[in-house]
């Protein structure tokens, strides 16, 4: 009887009782789907129940269920595995995801040799029951994605999706909204911010600013920097470490021909990583969205903060800056590491950047040697090595190391543009350049001195030297004149005092015998005895012979 049934076999009966109604195939159709969702069951699960109903009558109702029920159909092995990573990663402050455990068994089972490691939906079946245990609700406060699956579209037409941490990152500059100092006071510009963001997690993972406007050769000292750990002295007051590095699979960014350089697909093909188009402007959201945080909470707290309105710009703007680069950088570091990063972002419930990215990597990053990474360092002109190992850069004078017996040489410089102090030293040998040593700054050793500083300072000392140099040019044309106007003025003196002294005796007697002189000239002329000869007769002379 119907009435003996247990409450899920009538329930049964009772769905199966709505599909024996005669109506039309569409209508049996959605009858047929709807059955099967309440049953929690697919359609053709429920066209066999029907048939077995039809044969068996309500007994087949009463039927036994599975005799694994309950249980999983994979190794023990990975049972504690799921458990035990899952269990792990959300001790203390860390936050994993089902998703993020799934990374870690297809990890685990390509390093153990397994080709068919358990699925996410089996490990989202073996954690689940840890999950209701806890009895954790989840706040999430947009409906849009949630951390499980993303993609990205790019310009080929390939849908990127996005796995884990460093699979995927983004770049792009922006041009920070603050009017910036030389170490002088003298005002600058605004200076350009260079982000790598990582997709999965939205953490930054490096930066680069400076005044060079966007180029390939910024983009490649951000990645340098996103991709080597990062260490910062005390003199940033840091309460939390910028723990992120590593390097991408996929780095994904707009068109720019600053990212289709040939120098950065030669940086990805040399570190292992590929570049990517965006397919539209609207795929950009993920690298452009901490651009307005760092305006709305950092930049407009700032003095010298422009506006992103030239026309709405505060008059006293320019009055009020004061930040020097250096400054700036050190504000900007400390906003991301204490705050940016580990805030949660909407989409990733109680996780935050910092916690997603350390929960979501397959397995450890590699530390890349730094020197393989001096391919993505700003290279300056080539220089002649001076007698002692010495060299001249930026009105600097560097000494090297073992550099003395290269003397007379044309080498290239290396340096990083936040201190160069340091400078990196290498001599092109078979059309290969071959790092050589490191060269320091004289009497600077314990000092930080940027390129963008160093490039003040020498445009300073040259003007100062233009200064004093048209100063000494004039101070010489000026004295020349007056020591000339001066001898001068003194012949002019001596000959005044001449002419007013009285002529002496002698000067009279001499002029008188001048005048008789001159008067008896003529006498003597008159007297004197000249022969005067006749004209020659030429006849004469030809009768003579």
């Amino acid at each position: 009887m119907a009435t003996e049934l247990s409450k899920e076999a009538q329930f049964k009966l009772e769905v199966l009782q709505t599909l024996i109604e005669p109506c039309d195939r569409v209508t049996y159709g959605k009858k047929l789907r709807d059955a099967a969702e309440k049953l929690g069951c697919s359609v053709r699960s429920v066209q066999r129940l029907i048939k077995r109903w039809e044969t068996e009558g309500v007994a087949c109702l009463a039927a036994a269920g599975r005799t694994d029920r309950g249980k999983y159909r994979i190794s023990e092995f990975w049972q504690e595995f799921i458990i035990k990573t899952y269990t792990a990663g959300n001790k203390g402050s860390k936050r994993m995801k089902p998703k993020q455990v799934a990374v870690r068994v297809q990890a685990k089972a390509r390093e153990v040799g397994d080709p068919n490691p358990p699925s996410y939906k089996t490990v989202l079946r073996v954690i689940k029951p840890i999950i209701e245990r806890k009895e954790k609700t989840k706040s999430i406060r947009s409906p849009g994605w949630q951390g499980s699956t993303l993609a990205v579209k790019t310009r080929s037409g390939q849908d990127l999706s996005v796995e884990h941490s460093n699979h995927v990152w983004q770049c792009d500059h922006t041009r920070a909204d603050v009017l910036l100092v030389d170490q002088y006071g003298e005002l600058l510009s605004r200076p350009w911010l260079t982000t790598v963001i990582d997709t999965y997690s939205r953490c930054i993972m490096g930066i680069n600013l400076g005044f060079d406007a966007p180029s390939s050769q910024v983009v490649a000292l951000a990645l340098r920097h996103a991709i080597l750990p990062k260490t910062y002295g005390p003199d940033y007051k840091l309460n939390c470490e910028w723990g992120t590095y590593g390097r991408p699979e996929n780095f994904y960014t707009d068109g720019g021909k600053d990212f289709r350089s040939n120098h950065l697909r030669l940086i990805g093909a040399d570190l292992g990583f590929t570049c990517h188009l965006r397919n539209r402007p609207s795929e950009g959201g993920v690298v452009e969205r901490p651009f307005r945080t760092l305006n709305d909470q950092l930049f407009s707290t700032l003095p010298g903060y422009t506006g992103s309105n030239v026309q709405e710009r505060p008059k006293q703007t320019e009055k009020d800056a004061k930040l020097t680069l250096r400054d700036l950088e050190h504000l900007i570091v400390r906003f991301i590491c204490d705050r940016y990063n580990q805030s949660i972002d909407a989409r990733m419930g109680d996780q935050t950047r910092f916690q997603r990215w350390e929960a979501g990597l397959p397995n450890v990053p590699d530390v890349i040697d730094e020197r393989h990474l001096d391919v993505c360092l700003m290279k300056a002109s080539r220089r002649k090595v001076q007698r002692g190992g010495y060299l001249q850069f930026e009105n600097l004078m560097f000494r090297g190391e073992y550099l003395a017996g290269y003397a007379g040489e044309t080498v290239s410089l290396r340096f990083d543009p936040n201190d160069i102090t340091t400078i990196l030293i290498y001599r092109r040998e078979k059309e290969k350049e071959t790092f050589l040593c490191r060269a320091y700054a004289q009497s600077l050793e314990t000092e930080h001195l940027s390129y963008d500083e160093a490039k003040a300072s020498s445009k300073r000392l040259r003007n100062a030297g233009k200064t004093l140099s048209n100063e000494s040019i004039h101070q010489e044309a000026l004295e020349r004149d007056a020591l000339v106007e001066k001898k001068s003025r003194k012949q002019r003196q001596k000959a005044e005092q001449a002419m007013a002294k009285p002529q002496p005796p002698k000067a009279e007697t001499s002029e008188s015998v001048e005048v008789i002189t001159m008067q008896e000239e003529p006498e003597v002329e008159a007297n004197l005895d000249v022969e005067v000869f006749e004209p020659i007769d030429f006849d004469d002379l030809r009768g003579a012979w």
